[in-house]
């Protein structure tokens, strides 16, 4: 009896597997020829992802007594008092790591309903991430520009991937399991 429900385990985990596999093999397709063959070359989305995101680094900063500003002639370039701090490039605008994260909810089995709140809400958890990186930057650039590079690559990625993780572990271990 024990050997029948292990292997009707290891079937379904099988199947749960090869499922997860397929969706996010389409899911990939799905990018590399919207994303990587259409509006990569495109560019207004990108260019309008790092404008908003650099405006939002800038209120956060006015909010909290800063003298920051967007360039008038660049609208991914912040300004820390009338100084560049920090440009907003397509590589930082966050689309990837929605797409990463959206991507791995939709693959992975659980409820659709759940689905329909956990994904918008964790790519604006991500989205908040990133803009508070952003601002985050320019602070450092403006009180201590030789780090920059380093807490641009090592640092924030870290805090912004384990935040990504974390949010995959809940759906994973959590939310992913139906409720009984």
């Amino acid at each position: 009896m024990e050997t029948k429900y292990s292997g009707l385990a290891v079937a379904s985990g099988n199947r749960l597997l090869f499922r997860f596999l397929l969706v996010a093999a389409g899911m990939y397709l799905a990018w590399f020829f919207g994303y990587e063959q259409w509006l990569a070359h495109d560019g207004r989305l990108d260019k309008a992802l790092c404008a908003q995101i650099t405006a939002a680094s800038m209120v956060i900063l006015q909010v909290l007594g800063f003298a920051a500003t967007i360039s008038p002639g660049f609208n991914q370039l912040l300004l820390m008092n009338g100084q560049p701090a920090v440009v907003v490039g397509a590589p930082c605008n966050g689309l990837v790591l929605y797409a990463l994260f959206g991507g791995f909810v939709l693959a992975f089995p659980g409820p659709w309903r759940r689905k329909l709140w956990f994904i918008p809400a964790g790519i604006l958890l991500i989205w908040v991430l990133n803009v508070l990186r952003v601002a985050a930057l320019a602070l450092n650039h403006h009180y201590a520009h030789r780090t920059v590079d380093f807490n641009h690559h090592y640092t924030f990625t870290f805090v912004v991937y384990s935040c990504i993780f974390g949010l995959w572990m809940l759906w994973a271990r959590r939310l992913a399991v139906p409720a009984h």
